[in-house]
């Protein structure tokens, strides 16, 4: 059973070209959505794929109507041949049920993981350049060393608890601990 999907982005748009295209192609049930592709929220898709049984395909007018990006589009697809479902785009010839769909798919899949590592490479370069510009990554320290040293000192010459010690300053106890650890190992390298 070949099951149809269509998408349009915004209200002032016409699903009737993908609709005759679909029909066009023999689809048997269509289901349709008016939505962003970047949306998670899209109804008539999770129809669709919830419809489709072991050796129906899902058949769309144009790649980009089915995945938010490539990664979406490659881990649908993938879920579909998990289930033993074909996938056919008519814009782009491409039928997973053929062996030429499938590579040409599995061409997909492999620039995809391509580009992911590409992104992860510069990633990496661009921190280790931070780090070597003597700038950290991550979150803005919220309390200065400063105070907590206060802390410590408070905390050194007090009967208090650490615990009233930390809420008479505002901070955690986690946060006391794990600046008093990075304040004694900064100090012992100097």
């Amino acid at each position: 059973m070949l099951i149809g999907y269509a998408r349009v982005s915004s209200l002032d748009q016409n699903l009737d070209l993908q609709i005759d295209a679909l029909d066009k192609a023999g689809c048997d049930h269509l289901f349709t959505d008016t939505s962003s592709g970047a949306s998670y929220d899209r109804p008539g898709l999770q129809n669709a794929l919830s419809h489709l049984r072991s050796g129906d395909t899902l058949v769309v007018w144009r790649l980009d109507r089915l995945g938010r990006n490539l990664k979406h589009l490659i881990d649908t697809v993938d879920d579909l041949n998990c289930r033993d479902i074909g996938f056919r785009s008519l814009t782009e010839s491409i039928d997973t049920t053929t062996s030429a769909g499938k590579l040409v798919f599995a061409i997909f899949g492999a620039l995809a993981e391509f580009e992911r590592g590409i992104i992860r490479e510069r990633t990496l370069a661009g921190l280790a350049a931070a780090r070597a510009r003597g700038r950290k990554g991550g979150r803005r320290l919220k309390y200065s060393d400063k105070k907590i040293a206060a802390a410590m000192q408070l905390a050194a010459g007090s009967d208090d608890p650490i615990t009233e010690v930390c809420e008479s300053l505002g901070i955690s106890r986690a946060t006391y601990y794990r600046r008093q650890k990075s304040l004694h190992s900064s100090a012992a390298k100097d």
